[in-house]
């Protein structure tokens, strides 16, 4: 059974699916998503741990909070501040793309606070996929544009959502839903650009942090056919991340843990039981 949370931080609500029991499994969505990403993925988790989806600040069914801080720091310490109201000392913490990205910042600047990462094509430092789209978004014509992004026919969402994929049939229903139902809330489209407008900064700080979570277990999953952070940064990050390990699915695009749901849930059971079961993908696949 899945429960919908509202619980109050930092003067804000924030909406999230609760489910399972054990030790504590968060779940981060990516920079346009919410809770709902995870439908695929949470009912089996459920069975190992107490599942927490989160809708990120000002995103999903959260509360909007007019000219909240979107950059990296202040939202990983913002999670750090959620999990004191539900409780919650020490989680494992997995994040998809920007929720990635979220994951490693909360992570280096709470140690304590997360046991093992598990990291579904995080952004990171080392990917220049879509800078030239991130820099067409931090200018008036790429803001005004964003804001019309709502307002687009569902099938247009519908084929931008397909191009995540390695192989579109495997969208399922209630997939799209996921994604575009916060976006007409007032204040969402604002956040994600204010997310976009710190973006290189955040990055340049999170290479600066990477190091300190050079010892964090972490399991990398990625797609090789991800055209949204591309597979050769994973093993930039491996250089760093010294006790992580990388799964690759042949095939796959951005959302290996939607596309991919059932390889992807054992992978992260056994990660969170001891790691040494996770099977990875042969070296060939695994190349830059």
């Amino acid at each position: 059974m899945i429960e919908d949370l509202f619980v109050s931080t930092n003067g804000m609500r924030v909406h999230l699916q609760r489910s399972g029991e054990g030790a504590p499994l968060l779940l981060l969505h990516g920079l346009v998503g919410s809770a709902r990403n995870w439908q695929q993925n949470i009912n089996f988790l459920a069975q190992h741990a107490t599942v927490y989806a989160v809708d990120l600040f000002n995103m999903g069914e959260s509360e909007r909070v007019a000219g909240l801080d979107a950059g990296l720091e202040a939202t990983a310490d913002g999670l750090a501040g959620l999990m004191d109201a539900l409780g919650i000392a020490q989680a494992d913490v997995s994040g998809h793309s920007h929720g990635g990205a979220v994951a490693m910042m909360l992570a280096a600047r709470h140690p304590e606070r997360v046991r093992k990462l598990i990291l579904f094509a995080p952004a990171n430092p080392f990917c220049d996929f879509g800078h030239q789209l991130i820099r067409f978004y931090q200018k008036p014509i790429g803001r005004w544009f964003a804001r019309q992004v709502p307002m687009l026919p569902r099938r247009l969402k519908a084929t931008a959502l397909s191009r995540m994929y390695g192989d579109p049939s495997r969208v399922v229903d209630g997939t799209l839903e996921g994604y575009i139902t916060g976006l007409k809330i007032p204040g969402t489209m604002d956040h994600i650009l204010a997310i976009l407008r710190s973006w290189f900064d955040d990055m340049r700080a999170l290479r600066l942090v990477l190091g300190g979570l050079a010892e964090k277990p972490t399991l990398l999953i990625w797609g090789d056919l991800d055209r949204t952070v591309g597979l050769p940064s994973a093993h930039r990050l491996q250089e760093i991340l010294m006790r992580s390990k990388l799964l690759v699915f042949p095939g796959v695009g951005h959302i290996a843990f939607a596309e991919m749901p059932d390889e992807c849930n054992r992978a992260m059971r056994d990660w969170l039981a001891d790691g040494s079961s996770v099977m990875l993908m042969p070296a060939s696949h695994r190349a830059a």
